[in-house]
């Protein structure tokens, strides 16, 4: 029996807990930015996935608090530019540290004992420990949800100009996933490793 349940009729809490329970895996964006006082923010999101290849492009969503923008789209917005990892099982408890809720001021970079490494065309260093990074400039900011002068999220749209891709991961341009151990979101506070992959053909 189905159970029919209109998201008007209930809180924002329990449509989150039917989205992030039945939307999985979700692949996890740890995401770097430049704050004001130039210190290295960074932080996990699971609303992300690929927009477009031509350019490339990926969307970063990140939920705003009370209205207010959180570090990284603020960050985002200022300074035009972002880079974006992929975290993988060798990584998933430092990436889970920079979800810390810091003050603007810290790093989670430093707090989670992470490398800075210097990108090649935004000024937004990367982190060293994460095998895949994309550099990001900022291509749209869109708000969205909540009200119209109170959005419940930042949608950011970021066009790739630089990827850096561990050698070992590689195989004639295309990614080994179980050489890369991707790991994902699920609900609540449970993660997932790479399982049993399957292929079918494409239908003609």
């Amino acid at each position: 029996m189905m159970i029919h349940i209109d998201p008007k009729n209930q809180s924002e809490r329990d449509n989150y807990k039917l989205l992030t329970g039945s939307i999985i895996p979700r692949p996890i964006a740890w995401v770097t930015t430049l704050a004001d006082n130039g210190k290295v923010n960074a932080a996990p999101f699971s609303y992300f996935n690929i927009v477009t290849a031509d350019p490339p492009m990926i969307s970063v969503s990140v939920q705003r608090k009370q209205g207010e923008r959180k570090d990284t789209a603020r960050n985002a917005v200022r300074e035009g530019e972002f880079v974006v990892h992929i975290g993988g099982e060798s990584s998933i408890a430092k990436l889970n540290l920079t979800a810390a809720n810091l003050p603007p001021e810290e790093s989670e970079v430093e707090h989670a004992g992470l490398t800075a490494v210097p990108s090649d065309m935004v000024r937004v260093p990367g982190i060293g420990e994460a095998k895949i990074r994309m550099e990001c400039v900022l291509e749209q900011a869109i708000p969205l949800g909540g009200t119209e002068t109170s959005p419940s999220t930042d949608l950011l749209i970021g066009r790739i100009v630089r990827f850096h891709v561990d050698d070992t991961l590689l195989d004639g341009g295309r990614i080994l996933a179980d050489v890369l151990q991707p790991v994902s979101r699920l609900a609540g506070s449970n993660y997932a490793r790479l399982g049993e992959t399957f292929s079918l053909e494409r239908p003609q």
